[in-house]
């Protein structure tokens, strides 16, 4: 018995060690950091009447606060596995490492089309949508936004499809699985165990502090949309590098801002009424993917923890851009 005892705890003794050296991030192939996050529970989505988000959003039209349905109902979601998620948005070094060890052809180059880009001559006011970027254009691409971006910043102008290729390869070039972060998965890493509407409270001015929104920096070059932008300055006009920000509780940054970030569900406005308790995964088909997490150039509104905004798959824009999931 004594000796069958001492057996046990050679054996567990180390493999206890050995959990606890389990390392909190990660770095793949291209340079991409992930983060451990736990699996867990959490409320999704807001309760917040229309009279409760006007008042505290003065800048916006009445009507924007009636359409928010499928933020509701708040509805307890259960993440059953624990999963490592990208630090960062992917960045422009990141996809052009993609691009080039794997021969995808971005689809805003390949269709011909193109994509958005910034052009400070270009007035938004001439165009039936109001757009504050002009295209689509074959001069703009993930390469070209028209505004200047390092390999540290976030890559912009990518489809649905072409985060999903990065997924792919990564997943055949690596032999892990990676893929984009579920709707439940994003506004779980986000919220990081609050119930606020941004990781650090509800302090709307505070933002410049925790995100690269549509502030006075970007404010001069967008005089149209002045009256949305916060009253201090978070230090940048366009994007941002990646990481400028302070991390949330697990460890996550810019999942406020910067860009909008892919994530794998259909969108589908009445999904939170009936979905499963239990690592939802969205609707099983639907026609627009949604994104998360708000831009650059985005009001505070837009950029809260449980807001839902969705795009056609092959949208290629200026504010868009993904982060991935590894499993």
């Amino acid at each position: 018995m004594r000796l069958s005892a001492l057996l046990v705890l050679f054996v567990l003794a180390p493999l206890s060690a050995w959990c606890q050296a389990q390392p909190s991030r990660w770095t793949n192939s291209l340079g991409m950091v992930f983060v451990h996050i736990p699996a867990g529970s959490f409320w999704m989505g807001s309760a917040e009447s229309p009279a409760s988000l006007a008042r505290d959003y003065p800048d916006l039209e009445p009507q924007r606060f009636t359409k928010l349905g499928d933020e509701a109902p708040v509805h307890r979601v259960r993440i059953t596995r624990a999963f490592w998620l990208g630090q960062h948005e992917v960045t422009v070094g990141q996809f052009r490492r993609f691009v080039e060890a794997s021969g995808h052809v971005p689809q805003s180059v390949a269709d011909g089309t193109g994509a958005y880009g910034y052009n400070p001559a270009y007035d938004p006011a001439t165009t039936a949508r109001g757009d504050a970027f002009e295209g689509r254009l074959p001069r703009y691409s993930w390469r070209d936004p028209g505004f200047a971006q390092t390999d540290e910043h976030p890559v912009v102008n990518v489809t649905w499809h072409d985060a999903q290729a990065l997924a792919e390869w990564l997943s055949r070039t690596e032999g892990q699985r990676y893929r984009l972060p579920t709707e439940a998965e994003w506004e779980y890493a986000c919220r990081a165990g609050t119930r606020t509407r941004y990781p650090h409270g509800n302090d709307l001015q505070a933002l410049v502090q925790h995100a690269n929104l549509f502030d006075q920096e970007a404010a001069p070059y967008w005089p149209r949309w002045r009256q949305h932008a916060l009253a201090a300055s978070d230090g940048h006009a366009f994007t941002a590098p990646v990481g400028s920000y302070a991390p949330n509780a697990f460890g996550v940054q810019d999942m406020l801002g910067n860009v909008w970030e892919w994530v794998s569900d259909w969108h589908g406005e009445d999904y939170y009424a009936h979905s499963p308790r239990n690592d939802p995964r969205g609707p099983a088909q639907g026609t627009v993917r949604v994104r998360r997490g708000g831009s650059w150039h985005t009001w505070p509104f837009y950029a809260r923890c449980s807001f839902r905004n969705w795009n056609d798959p092959d949208t290629r824009y200026t504010l868009v851009g993904l982060r991935l999931v590894r499993e």
